[in-house]
């Protein structure tokens, strides 16, 4: 078997074998096939695509090209959950505790941030003390005895995906939905739960910026999670405008504890609650509409905000922060931020408001950089919200003013308000499942 072959199969739109993608990826992983060989064939992926079947093939080689983890030594249904990134989503640290609450386990590796999309794991690390790298046995137990864990991604995990995702980003090949579905459900499947949910996000502080992608993309990570034997459900989420109130890691904590005890936004406790709800589902707790009832529950009770306390204890983190917010490490500045003029605030760009957080430290532009964990922004004011001239849209909090007036620059020209009432965009725009998709 020759690459060259390969390269020119695919070129010609032809459908690579199993054998032909294994022979590619081991080849690759091993350093046996150069970059040059590697870029031309993901650029005939890009121009011709790959059938489902394909997709399947490839994200399950990439899956298996290094270390997998076995959660078979956990009882119960083990459901993982995937956001495709976005502003001010802090989803993972709400419905995880909410679905252990009730028994389902959830066994999750999370990411850091870079650019302009926060990381659960730094998020976490706002925490005094609290541990995201955490050895195998470790997790297992503390999701044995806790009912859930969130860590860093560790070890020697889905290595084919790092190498290609590494030569896509410089050879102009990102934007391929065959290679960004097997690149993300590779990395679920070597995570090793059962079932899985995605959270695939749309618009302007999203990777796909409109809905109908965002829905390409969906069908063929649920079409590859089927296809290996693990249920799937994506839901089609809003990121036209940042969710929540809070951008930044001990803001977002803070958030994080309020909905959970009931005071969150609505907008954001909204989508938690539906993505709760299908984490339930999937793991066999009942009906969609009994799943949400129960997630609401659990909140009103107090017992996933509970659970929440009992995750962060397990993992070394001080749970008293989490009571109290103030004893959160504090910001040197606070700026507020005006509107420049009077109407309804219409739209924001989203990547916009989360460069603007970076700017102020509460995020990474290169993987070495250091992040202050008391930078970020506070909205006051939401799309479909009316303001004065002057009236304080935004609170800033960093190390520096210097920083403060860099970010007011960029939030500025993410604003735009607007005489008219903007039209109500739903949080939530719909559900792809194996059956189909349905749009809410």
């Amino acid at each position: 078997m020759r690459m060259y072959d390969i390269i020119a199969k695919k070129r010609d739109g032809g459908t690579l074998s199993d054998e032909e993608i294994q022979f590619f990826i081991n080849g690759y992983v091993k350093g046996e096939i150069p970059d040059y060989q590697v870029s031309a064939l993901l650029m005939a992926i890009y121009f011709k695509g790959m059938t489902d079947r394909e997709t399947a093939s490839l994200t399950m080689c990439m899956a298996n090209s290094g270390e997998t983890v076995d959660l078979s030594s956990i009882d119960g249904i083990k459901v993982d959950k995937h956001s495709t990134g976005g502003v001010g989503d802090k989803t993972t640290l709400i419905i995880s505790p909410i679905v252990a609450s009730l028994g389902v386990r959830v066994a999750k590796m999370s990411g850091r941030g870079l650019g302009h999309t926060g990381g659960t794991v730094d998020k976490m690390e706002a925490v005094p003390g609290m541990q995201t790298s955490i050895d195998r046995e470790k997790f297992f137990d503390i999701v044995r005895k806790v009912g859930v864990s969130v860590i860093g991604q560790s070890g020697n995990l889905v290595p084919a995906d790092k190498k290609l995702y590494a030569l896509r980003d410089v050879t102009a090949t990102i934007e391929s939905i065959p290679l960004i579905a097997s690149s993300i459900m590779s990395k679920k499947i070597a995570a090793g739960s059962d079932c899985i949910l995605l959270d695939v996000k749309t618009g302007s502080g999203a990777f796909m910026k409109t809905v109908d992608d965002s829905i390409r993309l969906a069908q063929a990570m649920v079409a590859i999670g089927e296809h290996v034997g693990r249920k799937t459900i994506a839901l089609i989420t809003d990121m036209d405008r940042p969710l929540g109130n809070a951008i930044g890691n001990s803001l977002e904590i803070m958030e994080v504890c309020r909905t959970l005890k009931g005071q969150g936004p609505e907008d954001l406790t909204e989508i938690c609650l539906e993505l709760a709800a299908n984490m339930l589902f999937l793991a066999g707790k009942g009906g969609m509409q009994e799943c949400k009832k129960l997630a609401r529950r659990q909140i009103d009770n107090g017992e996933a905000f509970a659970k929440l306390k009992e995750m962060v204890a397990a993992q070394g983190g001080d749970t008293s922060v989490l009571d109290d917010s103030t004893k959160f490490e504090q910001a040197k500045v606070k700026y507020d931020v005006p509107a420049l003029s009077e109407g309804f605030l219409y739209s924001m760009n989203t990547e916009q408001c989360g460069i603007a957080s970076v700017e102020l430290g509460a995020g990474r532009e290169k993987k070495e950089d250091s992040i202050d964990f008391s930078a970020g922004i506070l909205l006051r004011k939401k799309i479909g919200d009316y303001v004065k001239r002057g009236e304080v849209i935004a609170e800033f909090y960093s190390s520096s003013l210097d920083k403060c007036k860099q970010a007011e620059k960029l939030f500025e020209s993410a604003v735009f308000i607007h005489p008219e009432k903007p039209e109500f965009v739903p949080i939530v725009h719909g559900r792809v499942t194996a059956d189909g998709v349905e749009k809410y």
